[in-house]
């Protein structure tokens, strides 16, 4: 009942990718009590939009969206859905899928009267020198805008970081400040050895030499959480890494597209896997995630590292997106993740981790096939507070789903520093990029990609999305927890479908 409400208010239909029904294969511990949808409406609040890629409740009770493809930062009133720009940055550069203009984050002076009326974006840029020279191009950088009340518009930019790098693939983007007054910029690493980039070698663990440092050369920076001052310079604080000091604050990652904190300072992130184990991560000063020697956990579980660039002669070679050990071809350097002896932090929950021998190749997406694999592609990532409106929500990472058009909740343990269930929500023909959460918990707010592939209506794959480049409203009706972050044990039982193939 709860789907078709949300779907009849929405213009949309819901579904259930086939990429869920393999879930089964590793449940989550105890699935948890998922609020019904019927206590939920829905609703398109504004549309049109070009790219919306970061949407964040605003100091002036807006919301506040990038628009990847747009080059804008869009203020869109949360009430009536009129969306006013706030600037357009000519310089962003917009190409395929993952460049543009992407994560947004606020001073923590914003309208406090200290002066700091700043807004702090990061985008991609056409670095080609003035002798054509492309090798480096594209590249990324940090800018501070500067807030006009009056105008209501953001000016005066000035760049923090500039030369990051980037490229047509798996460029992060995500950016959030934290507690410790912190800007932190997710990193990846530009899609290497896979499609087009192939033959690239995967440099998540290559590690910035003092050199570099010195020259502020950052080409080492892909596929790494970084942490710098408002100012972008190196925190004295700063992790150590085999000698070196820089802004990297972990490493081995793949494509971390979510950050958020909880309140007693973890540090939560989203990442995206191959073809199976997203992760859900809590970062460590100087971590090591194990991209792509591991992905999830050690468990030599329908994956193998098979570095194409270390093939002979790899561009003859045809790439194959599969995964598991006995899919790579022999001419391509391969090893299990066992074979691997490194350290790293192993992720709090993985999205999903599948047997080795499990049909990669499901019929139902067709030629589409990896969107009905186990993966999410998770993007966003919020924490909904404890003293948040919904029942039994309180002390949960939200988190949304590119290939599945929903978003998750995960329930953490009381310490925060583990994941004890899992939801699954507001299933729709999209691609969620991003999602806020209003400040008395009752709404989330979801953006949604102009375009792209995603599963369909019928459990198979699609370019065709119901709602492309819009902002969504999914709104609780029902009555607010009676207590900050409490269980309401009366709630009815759902027929949501979680996280664990329930």
């Amino acid at each position: 009942m709860g789907r078709t409400v949300l779907s009849a208010v929405l213009g949309m239909t819901a579904f259930i990718p086939m990429a869920f029904a393999q879930e089964a294969a590793a449940p989550a511990p105890g699935a948890g009590e998922a609020i019904p949808l019927e206590t939920f409406s829905g609703k398109v609040l504004a549309t049109g939009l070009e790219g919306p890629w970061e949407v964040a409740w605003g100091p002036d009770d807006m919301l506040w969206v990038t628009e990847r493809a747009g080059k804008r930062v869009t203020r869109v009133d949360p009430a009536t859905g009129e969306a006013k720009p706030a600037i357009t940055l000519d310089e962003v550069l917009v190409d395929q899928q993952h460049e543009g203009l992407l994560g947004l984050a606020f001073d923590p002076g914003f309208g406090k009267g200290s002066g700091n009326d700043y807004v702090y974006v990061t985008y991609t840029y056409d670095s080609t020198p003035a002798d054509g020279d492309e090798q480096d191009a594209p590249r990324a950088k940090i800018v501070r805008l500067t807030w006009d009340a009056d105008a209501q518009t953001l000016g005066e930019p000035k760049e923090l970081l500039s030369g990051i790098p980037a490229g047509n693939d798996h460029n992060g983007g995500r950016l959030a400040i934290g507690p410790d007054g912190m800007l932190y910029r997710t990193q990846g690493e530009q899609g290497a050895n896979q499609f087009g980039n192939y033959c690239k070698p995967i440099e998540a663990q290559r590690l910035p030499t003092q050199a570099e440092v010195d020259a502020q050369d950052w080409s080492a920076y892909k596929g790494k959480v970084l942490r710098m001052a408002l100012d972008g310079s190196i925190p004295p604080d700063n992790p150590e890494i085999e000698g070196v000091r820089s802004h990297v604050f972990t490493y081995g990652h793949r494509n971390p597209q979510g950050i958020v904190f909880g309140p007693e300072g973890q540090i939560y992130e989203s990442e995206h896997g191959p073809n199976t184990d997203d992760e859900i991560n809590m970062l460590q000063s100087g971590g090591n995630f194990g991209w792509p020697f591991v992905v999830g956990f050690r468990d030599d579980q329908s994956y193998a590292y098979a570095n194409w660039s270390a093939a002979p002669d790899c561009a003859s070679l045809t790439w194959t997106n599969l995964t598991d050990a006995q899919s790579v071809p022999a001419d391509v350097p391969h090893q299990e993740e066992s074979d691997w002896d490194g350290d790293f932090v192993e992720p709090l929950k993985t999205l999903f981790t599948v047997p080795s021998g499990q049909n990669l190749e499901d019929t139902a997406c067709g030629e589409l096939f990896f969107i009905c694999r186990p993966s999410i592609a998770p993007s966003g990532l919020d924490f909904y507070p404890e003293d948040g409106a919904i029942p039994g929500w309180g002390g949960s990472l939200l988190v949304t789903s590119l290939k599945g058009g929903a978003v998750y909740r995960f329930k953490l343990t009381e310490d925060g520093n583990w994941i004890r269930d899992t939801d699954r929500l507001f299933d729709t023909v999209n691609r969620y990029r991003d999602l806020a959460i209003s400040p008395d918990g009752r709404t989330i707010y979801v953006s949604t990609d102009t375009g792209g592939l995603a599963g369909d209506a019928l459990g198979g794959a699609t370019d065709q999305m119901a709602n492309p480049g819009a902002i969504l409203a999914f709104t609780y009706t029902g009555e607010a927890t009676p207590a900050a972050g409490g269980e309401d044990a009366s709630a009815p039982e759902s027929d949501v479908d979680t996280g664990n193939g329930g």
